[in-house]
């Protein structure tokens, strides 16, 4: 990786309402920061036209679309433009327009100021249902647990992580991971700020109360018998 200074990786959905409005935000919020850039929007199956959509944007040369065969679920989706993206920081996103592309730079110039592996961020304010809340707070607390990092919102998509971190999470082939938690175990420095938050701009959520839970296994499964993977993966044994 190297080649870029800044890219933003976005994991899309049945998005097709809220994609032009994404593309209108982000691209000038990229180019005021005066930095090679790119941008990796994967579509994760999608039913809608969101693939179409994303296709359009290829015009401009800083987007790359990657397009998986079926849904495959959020995490999976990032991983994938993960293995393609040729950044020195990587930002990730989700495209419902909730964390909204203007806190960008802030997160970006954390990390470079504190040279942090990992930058997190907090909803401020959040705009989400109870429904949708409390099942992120008992994720937060399981994460807290497992990685005994005391981040305080593990579950806003809104993070940049320096290359290294992303080429290390790429090697260990992990399928059923949650992203955020892994990053922890290779990252030496990390940081968590505020963010804005803001309402779905279009559409309805992709991310029912079902996949929130079974995000929570995926954390659990993930990092129950990870020590030892790691010692594999390192060439110990």
């Amino acid at each position: 990786m190297g080649n870029v200074q800044v890219a933003v990786v976005i994991p899309v959905y049945n998005e097709e309402e809220n994609l032009p409005e994404l593309m209108r935000r982000l691209m000038p919020v990229m180019q005021g920061m005066n930095k090679t850039f790119e941008i990796i929007l994967i579509d994760d199956g999608s039913h809608d036209d969101s693939l179409e959509i994303l296709k359009s944007f290829t015009k401009d040369e800083h987007v790359k679309v990657v397009e998986l065969t079926r849904n495959y679920g959020q995490h999976s989706a990032i991983m994938a433009g993960f293995s393609v993206v040729q950044a020195d920081i990587v930002v990730t996103m989700d495209a419902d327009l909730q964390n909204p592309p203007e806190e960008i730079p802030k997160l970006v110039k954390v990390m470079e100021e504190g040279n942090y592996d990992v930058v997190g961020s907090i909803r401020k304010g959040r705009k989400d249902s109870f429904l949708r809340i409390l099942p992120s707070k008992i994720i937060n607390i399981v994460a807290r647990k497992i990685t005994g990092v005391s981040m305080r919102d593990w579950g806003c998509m809104l993070r940049a992580y320096r290359s290294t971190v992303v080429e290390s999470m790429i090697q260990c082939h992990e399928h059923a991971t949650f992203i955020p938690a892994l990053a922890t175990v290779f990252a030496k420095r990390i940081a968590e700020i505020e963010v804005e938050h803001e309402e779905r701009y279009g559409g309805k959520s992709s991310y029912p109360l079902s996949k929130l839970i079974n995000l929570q296994f995926d954390l659990v499964a993930s990092f129950s018998d990870f020590p030892m993977k790691l010692i594999m993966y390192g060439g110990i044994l």
